[in-house]
């Protein structure tokens, strides 16, 4: 999946729930956070889009509308080749604050908005997570420097999980990440710098609560 085909999807998901918008909480949450022709492709090979609708009171249902209209081996999916999964709340295990951290991505052919996991929130969960593609898709953020193991770790710690996981989860991401000296991590500060330059032109809406304060509540409860 690219940018483009990501916006699609967003745009396509944000007519069925209407105006109550929606978070993009998979893998491909990564094309928010930076261009796609800053990732490598094994980052972006999923045509699948894990959407999470905002409106609590009617999520399941809008959720089986997305799977319904757009989800995989739907018209839409036949047509264009990517297609959307509908899920809940409960499918993610998040750290606190990070509906504070979402990165919003504007669709420009409708002016809609989604809301992309940041990258840190994005990798802790897929550490929680731990199926052998979450530690792979880790793994290839670390390996190119698109994002910070030392960030990770502390978002790890702050996950509503229990000790255990979260050890095993700190365990996996030590061991997924080849420790440099702090110099080689520049490339990471520099990709980051560029990426936030990036949504500041695309999408000057910084954060949900200053989109959408009622969605932002909602979330936060």
């Amino acid at each position: 999946m690219n940018r483009a085909q990501l916006e699609h999807i967003i745009r396509a998901a944000s007519l069925i729930v209407d105006e109550n918008g929606v978070v993009i909480i998979g893998s491909q949450a990564i094309l928010g956070n930076y261009r796609d022709t800053a990732l490598p492709a094994s980052l972006c090979r999923s045509m699948e889009a894990d959407v999470l609708p905002l409106n609590d009171d009617e999520v399941a249902s809008q959720a089986d509308a997305i799977d319904g209209a757009i989800g995989e081996f739907s018209p839409f999916h036949d047509l264009f080749g990517i297609y959307a999964q509908g899920v809940s709340p409960e499918t993610p295990i998040l750290a606190v604050g990070w509906v504070d951290r979402l990165v919003p991505v504007v669709d420009p052919a409708s002016g809609k908005v989604g809301w992309c996991l940041d990258v840190h929130d994005l990798c802790a969960s897929k550490l929680l997570a731990a199926r052998p593609k979450d530690v792979d898709f880790v793994e290839a953020v670390l390996t190119h420097r698109l994002a910070d193991p030392v960030e990770i770790e502390r978002l790890v710690g702050e996950c509503d999980t229990d000790t255990g996981r979260a050890v095993a989860a700190i365990a996996v991401l030590h061991r997924v990440h080849v420790d440099e000296p702090f110099g080689g991590w520049r490339g990471w500060w520099k990709r980051r710098r560029g990426a936030v330059n990036d949504r500041r032109v695309l999408a000057p809406v910084p954060t949900l609560h200053d989109f959408d304060p009622e969605a932002a509540r909602r979330l936060r409860r």
